[in-house]
């Protein structure tokens, strides 16, 4: 039975090369992985999961108004998909999730889902809470603070490494800009402890 899986941490903890290994062990099994990552990520190459440990795959791009059942809908009536892989789930909007859904419902198709929890201000995501409320699966994948806690909380920063606690949701960076740290720290770094 196909189910919806939402693996989510901080930043640096793994998700994009959890999800390349998952890609990997479709194929090494003869079977047909689809993988998609948010076409607003566009750290690496446009329509390209990477992961900072070197491994990377070919992946479709999505949009906001992608329509992600139609997609994958298609691709599967041209060659049978055994499962889908998504990249930066948190850039998911609503309907979209809802539309992984249906993949899983209607196609049989096992969704598995790779993001983040929440932003640099502590807030869901979009794409995030709907996968909190409504998927099958809820896997944590953890990483750690310099601390040697679990960081469960994401800092972004500025050039000079400073911690920065307003500005818009969604501005894309890797370690140049955001650094995973636990509770105590992420609170300390904003001068609310």
């Amino acid at each position: 039975m196909a189910q919806l899986y939402f693996y989510y941490s901080a930043m640096n903890a793994g998700k994009s090369t959890t999800l390349l290994q998952s890609a990997f062990n479709y194929r090494e099994r003869g079977m047909n992985p689809f993988i998609l990552t948010a076409a607003i990520d566009n750290r690496e190459q446009v329509g390209k999961v990477a992961s900072r440990i070197g491994l990377q795959a070919d992946a479709h791009v999505y949009a906001n108004d992608t329509d992600l059942h139609k997609l994958i809908k298609s691709h599967h009536e041209q060659a049978k998909l055994d499962c889908i892989l998504v990249d930066e789930c948190q850039f998911l909007t609503k309907q979209q999730v809802d539309e992984l859904t249906d993949v899983v419902d209607k196609l049989e198709i096992p969704v598995l889902c790779y993001g983040l929890r929440t932003d640099f201000r502590s807030e869901l995501f979009e794409g995030s809470q709907y996968l909190l409320a409504w998927a099958d699966k809820l896997i944590e994948l953890k990483t750690i603070c310099h601390c040697g806690r679990k960081a469960n909380r994401v800092l972004r920063t500025d050039e000079h490494g400073q911690a920065i606690a307003d500005g818009a949701q969604v501005e894309i960076g890797g370690n140049d800009r955001y650094v995973s740290v636990c509770r105590t720290h992420y609170k300390m770094a904003l001068n609310q402890f």
